[in-house]
Parts: C-alpha cells; structure tokens; sequence
C-alpha cells in the first residue's frame, strides 16, 4: 500500500480545550467524534457529549473515540454504521485504517419510507440563467462545436482539427465558447454489438445531443469495429433529428479522406462552414428548470460530508425545487450508504433498480478480482476517510434531501426532472463522461484535497471542503465550504453557490476553464473487454 501522509493544521495548545471548539460530533448515536484542527496526545476535551483524554496526535478531520468500543462492534458517524472495531478501542484513541474492519451488514432499503414532497416555486417566480436555447425547449450554458472521435485511431486528427480554431480564430463569433475534441483510448478491439461496444456508441450520440454542443462533426479511421454508419443507424433519434441536421458535416474517415493531413484540412473546412450557424444562437434568458447538474466529488476528505457534500445538497434541493435537475452517480462511491437513496425513491421500482445496480458491482468486484472498499484511495485516508462506508455516507450528501425520480444507466439519456440517479464507477473523469451523455450541462465539484478536475463542453465549479486547501490552491478552487466550520451559516453559502451556479451557466468562466481544464477528461466507460 502507497504511504500515507497527514496534512496538518495550527494544532490546539491547551491541555485542557472545550470540546465543541476542538471536534465535532454530527449525530447523538455518533461513536466519534472529528477533530477540527490537529489535536495533541494528552490533551483533555471537557464540556461537550463526552469527557475524553486524547490518547495520541489526532490529525484534522480524523476520528477519535468517545467511548469503549468493544472487537467487533459497530462503528457509527452521521448515526450510520462506517465500520468495525478491528480490535478493542478505548476512549479517546485514534480511530482509523488501524483499528477499523470493513463487514458486511444488512441495510434495510425501506423503499420510498422518506418520500417527502417538493415545495416548488411557481414558474413565474423562478430564476433564469442567460443560455442557449435548444431544439425541443432544453437550454446549453455553453454553445460548442465537437469534434468526434470514433475510435482512438482519429483522434490525433481530432484534436488537430478542433485545436486549429484559437480563440484569435474564433473572435469574429462572439456566441461560440470553443470547438473541442473529444476523443477516447477505444473504438475497436472489442465485439461489434458487446458492452463496451454499446456504452461507447452510447457515449458518443449523448454528446452529439447535449445542449451544451452546438454542433457537431464525426471523424474516424475507415476499418474500425465502431463504424460511424453503425453509430449513426443505431442512434439515428440523435444523429438523423431533422432539427439537428443542419449543424452537423458529413462524417470523414482517414482512409477514404486520403490520410490524416487531407483529413485534418477536410475537417477544418467542415467546422468552418458549421461556425456561422451556430453562431447564430445567441444567449437569451432561460428558466433554470434547464440546468441538469452532475454532482461529483473527488479527492475526498473527512470534512467532505460536514461541510461542501451538504452545501452541495443544499443546492440541489432548491435547484430542484425550482424546476431543474440533478445527477448524482459513482456507485461504488455510494456503497453502504444506498439505502438512505432507496428511501427516497419515489416509487418502488425506482428503488430496486439502484439496489441492482449496487449488486451488479459487487458482482462485478468479484468477477475481476477486487473489493469495493478498495475504492478509497490513498489521499482520502490521509485525510481522514476509514472505509467505502463512511466515505459513501459523506458522499451521498451531494443529493440533497428530495424524492429520487429515477435511476439510469451509463450515458443513458435522462428524462425524469428533479433528483435522479447513474450507475457509473466512481472514477471522475469516467463518471462525469457518463452524466455528461445523459444530458448534464453543468458540472459541481466537491474535493477536500484539492481535485483539479474541469471538463468540457460542461462547465466544473469545483467546491472545496476546508479553509487551508482552498487557500494554498485558490487558482483551481470556485468556493470554499470550509467558511462553514469557521461560523458562516450553510443556509447562507448556499444562497452564494446558487449564484455562481447561475453565473457560470450564463457565461462566466470557472476556475477550470480560465486555465483550459476539461478536454482530456472526456473518458468513455470501457469494461475491459479487450480482445
């Protein structure tokens, strides 16, 4: 296992501190508590759920015991259980990898139990974003061009086209954001109808119809398994939409184009005949009942679920309430935590999909050899993460409190309006390709270590968890969450994140973007059926 390292924080000096201003403890049933800053062994926290003598250094946003907790006993944090007593803790020592087991436990699934209804605003009260309006009412914060790889044969040509137009070059058309290339590791190799086959094909024709791509071209090598007649016919509700024939090219290959130079100046003239069209949508005001968030996080840590998760769902909740959407995914990242989903599906099928979709992985797991709580990654232990338990806790915070409308597959297209679910892997890039083809059109972000994700053509406002990381990375981080442990009301940052989140959807540039983040990031799902 890669070594682990600690960041550390101005450590409390007394040895004798009030405990609400040295941790904190989220739910009365919480065998934990989490340490605000780094706390020192020997140090005695007095007036709060619990008196307790700290046994050693406990980092910030690590877990320390409140109380005796016996081998093999539950662990909780939020009221939830995150894990098991590997051995016999006592009061006040450090809780972690150490001392911590990963068991199975039975999760009651309680379908629909905590339905709640939605108070929504009436629509001529809602706010409105400046975007481009689509065919068939949807909006695009952003007003693209792509250029599409079918197989990973194309795609120096891709980026070789898509690069050629330099905002020098894109300054006569002012209701343009960019022309990118999108581009993948795939293509062939793998069986003509097989898994990897549809989810990429499926990939593909979501991007071609996400409201953020004004247009569009397809550029491949000529013999590969993924052949554009293939894609096109099986997707031909995407790619043979009257509304949607103007802004595309007739598709190119290399082999028939007469190699990638020949490729790459037919490939140049194809977009420049698509500029003016798409230059003509402008940015008009549209009901924020367009926004489609993908919700992510990355680079977690144990501030995660206590401050930027809930603001996040803060925001959904008032996103939804106004009429719009919301995406959350990775779902090894909701691990142990899905029944808190499954009580807010909607209905009972709603739920029992999810709970499918859970199984398929630790199937999947099985089939290849891994453990889902691998999934934590070196830099979330380090910040104080134990287990997938406690990290899919935190993470499902994202998804705010109402009702789940739905639960879909990698890159299907997302119909249900309000809070809804897709099965992805918990990588970013992979996870965020998948919300992105469903019909996302703006990206929020959560990190505590400091992600510096962005991607295109979907906007990525990234939120961090704690006050030193935003400031030592102020450059790539939109907002910092960790105000929110120094006294600023939630209710109050997130009425802030909406804000930005209507800005960034009307034009503004994100941290990523000022600095040209999101295009490499496109990374279509491969199972790994390689032949």
């Amino acid at each position: 296992m890669p070594k682990q390292t600690i960041d550390f924080v101005t450590p409390a000096a007394q040895p004798v501190a009030p405990f609400e201003q040295a941790a904190i403890r989220l739910h009365p049933l919480d065998d934990v508590a989490i340490a605000r800053v780094n706390l020192t062994a020997g140090q005695a926290l007095r007036g709060g759920p619990a008196q307790v003598t700290l046994a050693q250094l406990i980092p910030s946003g690590h877990k320390f015991a409140l109380h005796p907790i016996a081998a093999g006993q539950a662990i909780r944090r939020y009221g939830q259980v995150i894990g098991f007593a590997a051995r016999d803790i006592q009061p006040g020592e450090h809780v972690h990898t150490h001392n911590v087991s990963v068991l199975e436990f039975a999760r009651d699934y309680a379908f629909g139990a905590d339905v709640q209804p939605v108070a929504y605003v009436p629509e001529g009260e809602r706010r409105t974003f400046m975007g481009y309006q689509r065919p068939g009412g949807r909006a695009g914060t952003r007003n693209m061009i792509a250029v599409i790889s079918s197989v990973n044969c194309s795609a120096h040509t891709c980026r070789e086209i898509a690069h050629y137009f330099t905002p020098e070059r894109l300054a006569a058309y002012p209701n343009i954001d960019g022309v990118i290339a999108l581009t993948h590791g795939s293509g062939c190799a793998s069986r003509s109808g097989g898994p990897d086959y549809v989810l990429l094909q499926r990939t593909l024709a979501g991007f071609a119809a996400n409201p953020n791509v004004g247009a569009y071209i397809i550029v491949g090598l000529g013999c590969e398994a993924n052949q554009i007649s293939e894609l096109v016919s099986n997707y031909s509700a995407v790619f043979d939409d009257p509304a949607r024939k103007l802004f595309r090219r007739p598709n190119l290959t290399i082999q028939d184009s007469g190699g990638i130079r020949k490729t790459v100046q037919a490939g140049i003239a194809a977009v420049q005949d698509l500029l003016p069209l798409v230059n003509a949508t402008p940015r008009t005001p549209q009901p924020i009942s367009e926004l489609m968030l993908a919700l992510q996080c990355g680079g977690s840590d144990g501030w995660s679920g206590v401050t930027a998760n809930p603001l996040l769902g803060m925001l959904v909740d008032e996103v939804v309430r106004q009429g719009g959407s919301a995406v959350l995914a990775e779902t090894p990242e909701i691990y142990g935590a899905e029944h808190l989903l499954t009580r807010r599906a909607i209905n009972r099928q709603v739920g029992e999909k999810l709970v499918e979709r859970v199984h398929w992985w630790e199937e999947h797991c099985r089939r290849i050899g891994a453990e889902i709580d691998n999934n934590p990654s070196p830099g979330n232990k380090a910040g104080g993460l134990t287990t997938i338990y406690e990290k899919s806790l935190g993470a499902v915070a994202k998804g705010g409190t109402t009702p789940l409308m739905g639960v879909y597959e990698y890159a299907e297209p997302v119909t249900a309006r309000g809070f809804t679910f897709m099965d992805t892997p918990g990588y970013d890039p992979v996870s965020a390709t998948g919300q992105v083809a469903g019909g996302c059109n703006l990206v929020v972000f959560t990190t505590g270590r400091g992600s510096c994700f962005g991607f295109k053509p979907a906007p990525s406002i990234k939120i961090v968890t704690n006050t030193p990381t935003y400031e030592r990375m102020t450059d790539d981080m939109d907002v910092n969450a960790g105000r929110i442990l120094e006294g600023v009301p939630m209710e109050k940052a997130a009425a802030e994140l909406l804000e930005l989140v209507i800005a960034v959807a009307s034009g503004r540039q994100s941290k990523s973007e000022a600095q040209g983040v999101g295009e490499a990031e496109f990374n279509p799902w491969n199972l790994g059926g390689v032949l």
